[in-house]
């Protein structure tokens, strides 16, 4: 069985990290090259990079950013925000990115997944889904979280892995910064449905969530964000809570 991943990520506006709760009231949690190398060291295995705010103007800012934060890791990293066409994964590529996430663009044009996975290979498209549960299910989300579409959770995770997604990114818009732990009920429907790896995010809060995403949500790997930015669990303290819960980490 492969090694269950933890994965810190970094929302990024204006060149800061950045969290909030709910996708609303954010706060500045560092340096995103300065945090990429600490999480680097102590054992995270990836890093997610998104460009919360990313427009046309602010792309060539955010891949100097991108190649900052190569020289100073040693681990994959996948970069999001602002990706609308197969030029944008080039030069990100180029920057020193492993991986890139669309969420937005992907839905609005679906065959943007299958061109990045004809063009790069699948291991380099990470589609990423923001979805609120609502009365009438799991429904998904354009530009960060504001505007609801037709498309429900289940059905386009499908679509996305048949297009040729290397790995679904499920954020729950519900749990995203209450720390109540993951949806995985949502994960565990994603993962057997689905024939690529699933990453939970949204509602960690203590070391017991993420194995109860790795067990009952199923999850391929656990992404948080301000446990980690503000010094709530360290990686190497959630790992070895992980390994000696018989959960199988990279120590």
């Amino acid at each position: 069985m492969l090694a269950k991943r933890i994965i810190p990520c970094l929302d990024i506006k204006n060149g800061q990290t950045v969290k909030g709760t709910n996708f609303v009231n954010l706060r500045e949690a560092g340096d995103p090259v300065e945090l990429g190398q600490l999480y680097s060291d102590q054992g995270a295995d990836e890093l997610v990079y998104l460009d919360i705010t990313a427009s046309h103007e602010g792309r060539k800012t955010f891949t100097d950013l991108v190649k900052r934060i190569a020289a100073c890791i040693n681990i994959p990293f996948t970069v999001g925000g602002g990706i609308h066409e197969l030029s944008d994964v080039e030069c990100l590529l180029g920057a020193g990115a492993d991986k890139v996430s669309v969420n937005s663009s992907a839905i609005r044009n679906p065959q943007l997944i299958d061109d990045i996975a004809r063009h790069f290979g699948s291991q380099v498209c990470v589609v990423a889904i923001d979805a609120r549960q609502t009365s009438e299910g799991w429904k998904c989300y354009l530009n960060g979280g504001r505007i609801e579409t037709d498309k429900t959770l289940f059905d386009w995770a499908h679509e996305a892995n048949e297009r040729g997604a290397g790995e679904i990114l499920f954020t729950s818009m519900n749990h995203d910064g209450v720390k109540n732990g993951y949806a995985n009920e949502a994960l565990a429907t994603l993962s057997d449905k689905l024939t690529i790896p699933i990453i939970a995010s949204g509602g960690a809060g203590n070391k017991q969530h993420f194995k109860d995403a790795f067990e009952t949500g199923k999850a391929d790997a656990a992404l948080a964000a301000s446990v980690f930015h503000f010094g709530e669990i360290p990686i190497p303290e959630l790992k070895a809570y992980l390994h000696a819960e018989g959960i199988n980490v990279r120590i």
